[in-house]
């Protein structure tokens, strides 16, 4: 039986989480099109990616399950709406606001592994008109199997967030300190930054770079995490992306540093910490393991497999509950998307 898809999202570092799932859809013989609600993002989007332009070719195609990347999604979409998430829980935000607030839209949340999974379960319990379903994240599917890096140079990745009060590129210490290190040659530097950074920081990083510092302003960030050795970071995602694969990570004043972290306060003990963390302590390898067990066990990378087999479960099996009215947050997205049709 044919099955249509469509693939919801907003930014461009969603594409990267969809895109293994357009390619699980299209290997199973299926339909998939793409929607994006911000029109400039549209422009990341591959020309051969089968975009619908507006609301009325939405409906025309008439999906029977949409995947969001994003936080909310048009209640008048047809299709079931299934929660894939735009990144790791990382505590930016409150439980309440944040990972864990039900919006009321989605009849499926596909979570990465048991830390969120239980919190969702317990959801699913006290709400009742949605399901969870243990999936792993489709963006990690194409960092597995991990490889073995040939580089012969020790190589650090640079990773911040936009977020004034925690990103390292805002600290003019430490950009200071980075600056220095990467000028010394015993190691070499490749940095991300958010897509929403602010573009006199993007130019700054820009005009860091030569032999040894290297800027990518790019959404794709695995094979660049494939490069690197150790990741130098603040609070973001990417963090836990990075982790994944069993490598050390230095964080620069985290708000929630966890064990497996080699986390610091001053620009001034970087250097000590990328040391530390080249060693690859066994303290800091074992609290790895451990933080990967809970976040992320699935190292096959058949996340995109199960999310699909979720669906198709749920929309064979299921029975769809009546979900919340939402009226605010129903014309929120309305006016966002220019519709105000009640159906």
């Amino acid at each position: 039986m044919m099955r249509r898809f469509l693939l919801y999202f907003s930014q461009p570092y969603s594409i990267p989480i969809c895109r293994p799932l357009q390619e699980e859809i299209e290997a199973r013989g299926f339909e998939v099109r793409w929607f994006c609600d911000e029109p400039l993002t549209q422009k990341a989007l591959h020309k051969s990616d089968r975009l619908l332009k507006n609301i009325d070719e939405v409906k025309a195609y008439n999906p029977e399950i949409v995947l969001v990347a994003t936080n909310v999604v048009p209640d008048f979409f047809p299709g079931i709406k299934v929660q894939i998430f735009h990144g790791f829980s990382v505590g930016k935000r409150s439980e309440a606001k944040g990972h864990f607030n039900i919006r009321g839209f989605f009849d499926l949340y596909c979570t990465q592994g048991p830390n969120t999974t239980q919190p969702f379960k317990k959801l699913e319990q006290k709400h009742k008109y949605f399901k969870v379903v243990e999936t792993g994240w489709p963006k990690m599917d194409t960092l597995f199997p991990l490889e073995i890096k040939k580089s012969d140079m020790p190589t650090v990745m640079i990773s911040s967030t936009f977020t004034t009060k925690l990103s390292l590129a805002k600290n003019k210490e430490v950009i200071k300190e980075i600056k220095r290190l990467s000028k010394l040659g015993k190691w070499h530097f490749i940095a991300v930054l958010h897509p929403k950074m602010e573009q006199e920081i993007k130019k700054m990083f820009e005009q860091m770079q030569h032999k040894h510092f290297i800027f990518y302003d790019t959404s794709d960030l695995i094979p660049l995490f494939k490069q690197a050795d150790v990741m130098l970071s603040d609070t973001t995602s990417a963090i836990t992306e990075f982790a994944l694969q069993k490598k050390p990570v230095v964080t620069i004043n985290n708000n929630q540093p966890a064990p497996y972290m080699i986390n610091i306060t001053q620009a001034s003990q970087i250097e000590k910490a990328l040391e530390e963390a080249f060693l690859r302590p066994t303290h800091i390898m074992e609290a790895l393991e451990t933080f990967i067990a809970q976040t992320h066990p699935y190292n096959d990378g058949k996340s995109s497999a199960r999310v699909i087999e979720a669906c198709l479960d749920l929309v064979q099996n299921a029975t769809i509950k009546r979900k919340p009215l939402n009226l605010i947050r129903r014309y929120k997205i309305r006016k966002k998307l220019g519709y105000m049709r009640i159906f």
